[in-house]
């Protein structure tokens, strides 16, 4: 808290032993603050929610209005003033830390009674009551909790025992699914029930069986933690009786946050629809009850329905829109003035969500003066956009009072931290990566690089065997232990032993043919390397002829939408380096000049690649100047920052392609736009590349319509569409914007897109040759073809370069012509 708002410190405990009628012992003190110490430095909006009592009460807290402060102040307010018993007071938030802070600011303020009260999560919440209470449903109470990894391994058991394919059944995605029918309470028997078709029937059966299995190990998954509380209280009304009666004041903060199952928690808890008056203020928990009825407990919620961005995780924005209709006797108080950020990005923001429509209107506004104008760059690309950014920042810490550690650079997508990565290793701009896992150390881009790896180098074992059944194709465990037997035996590699597997002692006639079918794929790439195939035209054939990508496009888990965008951003990547005119991270400069350079290969990009990635161990930073933080823009809610840089701003990047024709995640994305805007502090940057890479092949974005709903008088564009450097488009009248509607956007990862970059790739014609023809090779000069297998884009030659050996070329992609 800072010194605008001072707390009291926590008052000595009174020694009840002493006599007040004594003249030399000091007169008993006032146990806690008093009402005006607990009310200083709120304003009348704030102050009113702290005194409020009787029926629900809705607090519609902008940004930056102080809602923590609201809710600490309330309950120090009900213990102090309103003599409820800590005991009798619910507290709900999103996270174990908010939940933590809590706890510390009341206790701060009321001493140490505070720690009776619950502060919790909601899962937190429902595990208390479940250890005392989940007998009733036949479990023990020492019940084990499965995280996510726990989940997937039950539910890989589970389909196997199913005998459902992988490929169409993965676990993630019938999790996925599982997930979201518990947040809408819907058991698996009435899953089981509502099934429409046979995915769902399967996924049901699937649900059913994951259940029984969790039963027999005693065990619950996170998502079954509320739902089964909330089936307690339904299916035992003397247990809810319990709880309505202990918890006389519930509080929940984020409310816009909140999914079905969990407004249906707060619903049994408060019991709105029952009871009988009994004495203000609340009682003591533990106390009979002496008439055997209650009136509904006091309800507080606190959120912005305009912050609601976690509709993917099934919160339901209606559950704040309608609390009114929910409670009709609710009342609603709205806190508007904002403590965070100057007034120019607050109109800033409050234009953009106003688009929004059917929300409650509220206007954000500050005390703190206009501030510096919003500053906006329309970069060439998203290299240029990265060091128009690394630039701003080292000015700011040249010029101003700004440290690293003030400033954050926000994206909608992971896969967009990575060019500000390269750029700030290159500059040497120390950074962190929040709420993800650095670019080359995401899971799909290093199996990606593994492919390429042993495409390279066949004797890397590591690579080779990461990718063997990656995606599943049939070779398990008890397979690769024979092929490895094999190479042990013969003193072969392991790619060696593959060739060879009908060798390998014990192995399937199944599992047989899978290994040959995944030797004649990589012998097929590694004709596509030998040839001197561009980096990003082998990695493509990679994704595409492995299946990696096809699995990931068929899933359902939306985890895997963001891994293809990754993959299509490790494209791009390539694509850039086999258009550098430089031979490789360690080569002479020298070499590389003039037009018979020899274009970078494929060992020469996983020598960049590797470079890079040993650079993410980023150097300590000055202890007083800390690091830039990137981030995405679901990850930043909540947080704030002196200065911050809103990136990516293009149509089909923010707001994300799928919701263009859908109004309302088009919507949730303009909820997204207004949090990012709202997390600055002093200064705002926006900035969108007129052209984005995906998959390699330049996508041209016009400009994010929410840089059309900023208004115009409140941005300094240092840099427009016409001053752009590559090439030119039409201008619109408004500096930032594009041509909206006049260039396709492209989607990550789409067929199309992909079509696109593979026409590039082979724009040679195949020529059509027989054994002694006599060819030459752009790289291993004049050869004589030796051998043909195949046809057209299948066509595969062996070709006989003198000193430099034959050579087996896929002619799809070969550089060569016949004589």
């Amino acid at each position: 808290m800072s010194a605008l708002f001072p707390i009291p410190q926590a008052p000595t405990p009174v020694d009840e032993s002493r006599d007040p009628d004594r003249p030399d012992e000091q007169p008993a003190r006032r146990r806690g603050p008093s009402p005006e110490e607990l009310l200083a430095g709120l304003n009348e909006p704030q102050r009113a929610a702290v005194v409020h009592a009787g029926p629900p009460l809705l607090v519609v807290a902008g940004a930056g209005s102080g809602k923590t402060r609201v809710l600490t102040r309330r309950i120090a307010w009900l213990i102090s003033e309103r003599k409820a018993h800590p005991g009798s007071i619910l507290a709900i938030t999103f996270t174990n830390k908010a939940a933590a802070e809590m706890r510390e600011r009341v206790e701060d303020l009321v001493g140490r009674r505070a720690r009776i009260m619950w502060v919790s999560t909601f899962h937190s919440a429902c595990v208390r009551i479940l250890r005392k209470e989940i007998d009733k449903f036949g479990y023990k109470s020492s019940f084990s909790i499965y995280d996510a990894a726990d989940s997937k391994r039950l539910m890989t058991l589970v389909l196997k025992e199913l005998d459902l394919d992988p490929k169409r059944y993965q676990p993630r995605a019938v999790l996925n699914w599982v997930s979201n029918q518990k947040n809408e309470l819907v058991d698996h028997e009435d899953a089981t029930k509502e099934a429409r078709n046979h995915l769902e029937e399967t996924y049901a059966a699937a649900y059913t069986l994951y259940q029984q299995k969790l039963r027999a190990a005693n065990a619950l998954d996170f998502d079954d933690l509320i739902m089964t509380t909330v089936h307690l209280f339904q299916a035992f009304p003397d247990v809810r009786e319990n709880y309505r009666r202990r918890f006389r004041h519930v509080l929940v903060d984020e409310y816009q946050d909140t999914n079905h199952a969990q407004y249906s928690l707060v619903r049994e808890l408060c019991a709105h629809d029952v009871g009988r008056p009994v004495a203000a203020g609340g009682a003591d928990p533990d106390a009979p009850d002496g008439d055997g009825g209650i009136e509904p407990s006091e309800l507080m919620v606190v959120g912005d329905a305009d912050q609601s961005i976690y509709a993917f995780r099934g919160a339901s924005i209606r559950n704040i829109l309608q609390f009114e209709e929910d409670f009709p006797d609710a009342t609603t108080i709205l806190l508007e003035q904002n403590y965070r950020s100057t007034q120019t990005i607050l109109e800033a923001a409050n234009a953009v969500i106003s688009r929004n429509k059917g929300r409650k209107a509220k206007n954000l506004w500050s005390d703190a003066g206009e501030g510096e104008r919003i500053v906006g760059y329309v970069a060439d690309d998203e290299h240029d956009e990265a060091r128009f950014v690394s630039e701003q920042i080292d000015k700011l810490v040249d010029d101003t009072a700004v440290e690293p550690m003030d400033v954050a650079v926000f994206y909608r997508t992971n896969a967009q931290s990575r060019v500000f990565e390269e750029v700030f290793i290159r500059t040497g701009q120390p950074y962190k990566v929040v709420g993800g896992v650095r670019f080359y150390e995401r899971r799909e881009v290093r199996d990606a690089l593994a492919y390429l790896r042993m495409l390279v180098n066949p004797a890397d074992e590591i690579s080779l065997r990461r990718v063997l059944n990656t995606p599943k194709r049939g070779i398990g465990e008890r397979a690769e232990a024979c092929v490895d037997a094999l190479a042990q035996r013969d003193g072969l590699t392991f790619w060696e032993a593959l060739q060879r597997a009908e060798d390998a002692p014990g192995i399937a006639t199944r599992s047989l043919g899978a290994v040959r079918g995944f030797v004649e794929m990589v012998q097929e790439l590694q004709s596509m390397v030998d040839a001197g195939e561009r980096a990003d035209v082998v990695l493509e054939a990679v994704l595409t002829r492995s299946g990696y990508l096809a699995e990931l496009e068929a899933s359902d888990d939306p985890q895997d939408e963001t891994r293809v965008e990754n993959l299509a951003e490790l494209v791009a990547v390539a694509r850039e380096f086999a258009d550098e005119p430089v031979l490789g991270p360690s080569a002479d400069p020298a070499d590389a000049a003039g037009p018979d350079a020899p274009t970078p290969g494929l060992g020469d990009f996983l020598e960049r690649v590797a470079l890079v990635a040993d650079s993410d161990q980023i150097p300590d930073a000055d202890e007083s100047g800390g690091v830039v933080t990137l981030m995405t823009l679901h990850t930043a809610k909540g947080l704030e920052f002196p200065v911050v840089f809103l990136t990516g701003m293009e149509d089909g990047v923010f707001p994300h392609q799928r919701a263009l024709g859908d109004q309302p995640e088009l919507e949730e994305e303009r909820r997204l736009a207004y949090v990012g805007v709202t997390r600055a502090q002093q200064r705002l940057y926006v900035s969108r590349a007129v052209v984005r890479s995906a998959w390699g092949a330049p996508s041209h974005n016009p400009a994010s319509r929410f840089l059309d709903e900023l208004p115009v008088d409140l941005v300094d564009w240092q840099r427009t569409e016409a001053a752009q450097t590559s090439w030119n488009r039409p201008v619109a009248a408004f500096p930032g914007a594009g041509s909206r509607g006049t260039q396709p956007v492209r989607r990550f990862g789409t067929a199309a897109a992909r079509a696109d970059a593979d026409a590039r790739g082979k724009t040679r014609e195949i020529p059509s040759l027989e054994p002694g023809d006599r060819v030459v090779h752009d790289s291993f000069g004049m050869g004589t073809v030796v051998t043909m297998e195949g046809v057209g884009d299948k066509a595969v030659a062996s070709i006989d370069f003198g000193s430099q050996g034959v050579k087996r070329l896929l002619m799809r992609y070969a550089p060569v012509e016949k004589l």
